[in-house]
């Protein structure tokens, strides 16, 4: 696990060094560049040391005939198969490491190497005698990879700050994702904030000659078209069982210690279940997050940490908590410069306060749960979903009264929030109902909210499109819950969970592995019938099944509770004196992006409880401060 930069073009050692500093918290433990002014090529690393410990394992990295040289980030779990075969095949190695696997595949395969790769990353590779680079993202988007095409050549990274080291990359935003980060707290690949600068999309791979982008393609494909289904319960019940624990085995790989998240939730609880399968006398450090006083409550949430410290003793891991309050706000401007992106959710600030408590007890490595909501059908949404078999046959006229008549609920109780929010896009009909589940905006309210500088993008006037686009992808075989599925695996998980779980990790100094997204596992979940995922008014039924040998009942069958933060009480209370000075500061206003006086007007409602906007008001913050960061040039952490 590490950091990655470099270019191809007309550009210096300078910049590739000032890059690779940007991101040395990705890799406290080397750093390398190379750098070949001939060729107008540069790659720049940090390493976290996780697999070959040794200083052969250092980046970038020659092959042995000196073909090629690599940066990589992330980890490939089946490396050891794949050094068999390729030292077969005649090919020297100089490491044990999975960097020299990826290398000497590449010299075998080329192009073709990625369908066989089972891990996450993002690399590029110096091809010397093509004089070109090849870049490539895993499947899933597990590793971030962003890149910029300028005048003076191309440049890419692990992270955004690490671009904007180079002058010629310009700061303009799109306004077209600021509006989708309005609406849906994140913004779909490839945009970025920034019009200059793309995210390359998961699955995805691309070569660039001399300076310029000559080709990118598709090599991976979310896997929500197999066919057939599987059809009995007990052929699922041992396809799940038997994929995660393959996942788990597969992802324990590492020559440092490696721990978990225990959140007290389902997926995380299952994964530290299998780990203790796998490895009975396993010593597993585990760790999790407690709130210090009764905010989640008065939300109607149940917090996680008495639930964790049940799976702890039933499992019998060691857990270590971190505590916190509201003083997590004090940590705002450091979560967003770590994401790159205006993110408008404090879960961010968890995952890098227990990785920072997974570094000081010696741990590098942490397993997650993170994925199993995705791809087994874990959210309230799914649900809401579900549900339409009840309603969806009605004519349209009375949908739309539907839809009217939820609008007027009150928001001050969750189920009163969540009833109104199910129905509030009833009007809709086929893909736009079921992209509009990821609002928490409507789209019409967002209009009102924009500022000048927004009015006349394209995103305001077809919010839903990014999604409806995707879906059309699909063959018209899958229904309603498979294709809400398939777009939380291609934009939710990919551009909101996996953002936020990399960014702060890595800020830490810590690799996050993510066993539920293992390929193969995923494969299986897609293949199995929507009535095992959402079975009546369980979601995740199947996993569920799985789980029921392995924890205690109560754990497995408690109601959903996020990751997050009692958002909505902070915003009204602890917030709220931010919030004044923030969106009556001078800054908010030149802007342009947001309408001060529609701004306003939401956040009183807000507080009377009127509406709720909470976090669509935390969305707005977020991006004011975001691009106080990274337009403005404040970003000198």
């Amino acid at each position: 696990m590490c950091g990655i930069a470099g270019f191809s073009g007309d550009l210096g050692l300078d910049l590739l060094t000032r890059m690779n500093g940007k991101i040395s918290h990705r890799g406290p433990d080397d750093s390398g560049v190379c750098h070949l002014p001939a060729k107008g090529i540069g790659l720049a690393h940090r390493r976290l040391s996780i697999i070959d410990l040794s200083p052969s394992g250092n980046q970038p990295m020659w092959d042995v005939t000196k073909r090629a040289a690599i940066v990589f980030n992330g980890e490939i779990y089946n490396y050891r198969e794949l050094h068999q075969e390729l030292e077969a095949d005649g090919f020297g190695f100089k490491s044990s490491s999975d960097t020299e696997v990826l290398l000497n595949l590449y010299l075998r395969d080329g192009e073709e190497m990625l369908p066989k790769l089972n891990g996450m990353f993002a690399f590029a590779i110096w091809d010397a005698p093509r004089n070109r680079l090849f870049l490539a993202r895993d499947g899933v988007g597990v590793k971030p990879l962003y890149y910029a095409e300028t005048p003076k050549g191309f440049l890419f990274a692990s992270e955004l700050k690490a671009l904007l080291e180079e002058p010629t990359v310009e700061r303009s935003l799109d306004p077209n994702s600021v509006f989708y980060h309005l609406i849906y707290l994140w913004c779909p690949a490839p945009h970025t904030m920034l019009q200059s600068v793309k995210k390359l999309e998961p699955g995805h791979a691309m070569i660039v000659e001399k300076g310029k982008l000559q080709r990118s393609w598709r090599f991976y494909q979310l896997p929500y078209d197999l066919r057939p289904p599987v059809q009995s319960v007990s052929e699922a019940l041992n396809q799940v069982t038997g994929g995660l624990r393959e996942a788990v085995r597969r992802q324990l790989v590492a020559d440092v210690s490696v721990g978990a998240f225990l959140s007290g939730g389902l997926d995380s609880s299952l994964v530290v279940a299998m780990v203790k399968e796998l490895v009975p006398d396993a010593k597993l450090q585990c760790f999790t997050i407690g709130f210090r006083d009764q905010a989640f409550a008065r939300e109607g949430h149940t917090e996680d940490l008495p639930y964790a410290q049940r799976v702890a003793a039933h499992l019998k891991v060691d857990l270590h908590t971190v505590t916190v309050g509201s003083e997590l706000i004090q940590m705002l401007e450091q979560m967003l410069y770590h994401l790159d992106e205006p993110q408008a959710d404090l879960a961010a600030i968890h995952v890098y306060l227990i990785s920072q408590l997974a570094r000081q007890h010696g741990i590098k490595v942490l397993l997650s749960g993170t994925g199993g909501d995705d791809i087994f059908s874990g959210y309230r949404r799914h649900y809401a979903l579900a549900q339409e078999q009840y309603w969806s046959w009605t004519p349209r006229p009375l949908r739309q009264m539907i839809s009217q008549t939820s609008s007027h609920l009150p928001t001050s109780r969750a189920m009163l929030r969540r009833v109104r929010k199910a129905f509030q896009y009833a009007h809709l009909d086929g893909n736009e109902r079921i992209a509009s589940y990821f609002y928490w905006l409507p789209p019409a309210v967002a209009r009102t909210l924009c500022g000048p500088a927004l009015r006349d993008c394209r995103a305001l006037r077809v919010p839903s499109s990014p999604l409806v686009e995707a879906l059309r992808e699909l063959s018209q075989g899958p229904d309603s819950l498979t294709k809400m599925l398939f777009l939380d695996a291609k934009f939710f998980l990919t551009d909101h969970n996996l953002n936020y779980t990399d960014k702060m990790s890595m800020a830490a100094g810590v690799e996050v592995r993510v066993p539920y997204l293992d390929p193969d596992l995923m494969a299986v979940a897609a293949r199995l019938q929507s009535s095992f995922k959402q079975h009546r008014a369980t979601g995740k039924w199947i996993l569920k099944k799985v789980a029921e040998p392995y924890l205690p009942h109560d754990v497995i069958y408690r109601s959903k509770t996020g990751f997050g933060a009692p958002m909505r009480h902070w915003i009204k209370h602890d917030l709220a004196h931010l919030v004044d000075d923030l969106f009556s500061s001078k800054a908010f206003t030149q802007r342009g992006l947001f309408d001060p006086t529609g701004v306003r007007q939401l956040v009183d409602l807000n507080r009377a409880d009127r509406v709720d906007a909470s976090y669509t008001i935390f969305a707005i913050m977020c991006t004011e401060l975001w691009c106080r960061l990274f337009v403005d040039g404040k970003a000198v952490h």
